[in-house]
């Protein structure tokens, strides 16, 4: 089973994470560079991380998820960045890079589906949508 959730620095999840891990649902994120809206790519820390191993700020993000054993599949409709979202398998980032990418969580911020709100996942568990 995969679970496709919004998953990124600015909202990490990490305890969606562990209840995935525990009934075995792959995590796939949507928006996994954050959907445009938190500018990680102005983000000094992250520069710094990704300038360390000579990748870009949306490789590092990618590398960090799927290190978090998350599946990610960006959107890109240009060929370089396509290219560019692939080559993330050659570097790995330590346990001090993932923590400070993971500092940047903000929680749960916005009016997104509370799927980790045990009442809401019983409910559509009890929905029937088709026969």
């Amino acid at each position: 089973m995969v679970n496709q959730v919004e998953l990124h620095p600015y909202f990490a999840q990490p305890d969606a994470l562990e209840t995935m891990k525990y009934y075995n649902v792959q995590p796939e994120a949507w928006a996994p560079l954050g959907g445009g809206r938190y500018n990680p790519f102005e983000n000094e820390m992250l520069q710094n991380i990704a300038a360390a191993h000579g990748k870009t700020i949306a490789q590092v993000i990618l590398r960090w998820n799927v290190q978090r054993g998350v599946t990610v599949i960006p959107k890109s409709i240009h060929k370089h960045r396509i290219e560019e979202n692939f080559a993330i398998w050659d570097f790995n980032l330590n346990d001090e890079e993932m923590a400070q990418i993971g500092s940047l969580d903000l929680g749960y911020v916005g009016e997104a589906v509370k799927h980790f709100n045990p009442e809401f996942v019983r409910g559509c568990l009890g929905m029937k949508i088709h026969d």
